[in-house]
């Protein structure tokens, strides 16, 4: 099996993503549906609801768990990983979000460049203010959360991989397996 077959056989890897990216696009229908406005760039900004992060490793997490068993070390690996992420995002991250926008205010820059505004923390007047949407609240994180094992297990067991799925849906693709 050559690289390209191993990666799409990774059925775990793929619908890990796949709950991470549902996420991601989720935020751009939030975004639409309560706040009434187009803003693609919640697609590659971090923060918000929900959390893709979340998403991404309870997915695989469960992935994991599901085709080693839960009683797998690997699986017991990606649970830790799994809360640590998490912990992070609405602990550490978030912290780091309410700071930024603190110092942001301090400098009379909040959330916005505003070249007229005095800046004394910098040096630089052109200065961009300092990123506040870093983690999420805990019910941003929930909710990734539970996107991941909700997308990632029923195309696991009823999809399959890429692969699994590519040679079902052309069956000229079994070449490749």
């Amino acid at each position: 099996m050559n690289a390209l077959e191993a990666f799409l056989s990774n059925g775990v890897l793929a619908w890990g993503l796949a709950a991470c990216g549902i996420a991601q696009l989720s935020k751009l229908v939030i975004e639409l549906v309560v706040h009434r406005r187009w803003n693609p760039k919640v697609l590659v900004e971090t923060g918000g609801m929900p959390s893709s992060h979340s998403a991404l490793l309870t997915g695989t997490a469960a992935g994991l768990g599901w085709q080693l068993g839960f009683d797998d070390p690997l699986f017991a690996l990606a649970a830790i990983m799994c809360f640590v992420v998490l912990y992070d995002a609405s602990g550490v991250r978030r912290a780091a979000g309410l700071t930024a926008a603190r110092v942001n205010s301090l400098s009379g820059n909040p959330s916005a460049p505003n070249p007229s505004a005095p800046n004394p923390l910098a040096q630089d007047e052109s200065e961009k203010p300092l990123k506040e949407n870093l983690g999420h609240t805990r019910l941003e994180v929930l909710v990734g959360s539970v996107i991941g094992p909700l997308i990632a297990l029923p195309g696991l067991v009823l999809l399959g991989s890429p692969l699994q799925l590519a040679q079902r849906l052309l069956p000229g693709m079994g070449a490749l397996a």
